[in-house]
């Protein structure tokens, strides 16, 4: 089978599971780390109790908000990703580069409709019967 993650071949990207216990960082850092989740999960458990509980689960808010979330489908191509990329970091940015592509899809569709409508490519259609 073929690597959905193109720019990671070693080993899978970090992003939080979609199916985690607590926002999926343990079990995105695992798949990561391509290790059991058990360990991460003891470690986070371990941390939290050492360090009096608040700066461990601050800590792991903090892993759950910088982490990006796991693709809901693997990526097709290294274009999917890109969005992907984007849209996660800047939504803003993402509609912006979709409302660019649609831009000029509709310029490309105006200039089609001109030259098929032009009285120019009337009368060559009428010499050519």
């Amino acid at each position: 089978m073929q690597n959905p993650y193109r720019n990671y071949p070693d080993r899978p990207p970090l992003f939080r599971a979609r199916n985690g216990k607590i926002l999926g960082v343990c079990l995105g850092i695992s798949r990561h780390l391509e290790i059991p989740v058990k360990w991460i999960r003891l470690m986070a458990i371990l941390g939290c109790s050492m360090t009096g509980i608040w700066p461990g689960v601050a800590l792991y808010a903090v892993a759950a908000l910088l982490m990006k979330p796991e693709p809901v489908v693997p990526f097709q191509s290294v274009e999917d990703e890109d969005f992907y990329n984007t849209y996660v970091s800047s939504r803003s940015m993402a509609l912006h580069r979709l409302k660019k592509t649609f831009e000029n899809l509709d310029r490309r569709i105006r200039r089609m409709e001109d030259i098929v409508t032009a009285p120019d490519y009337d009368w060559d259609s009428r010499l050519h019967e």
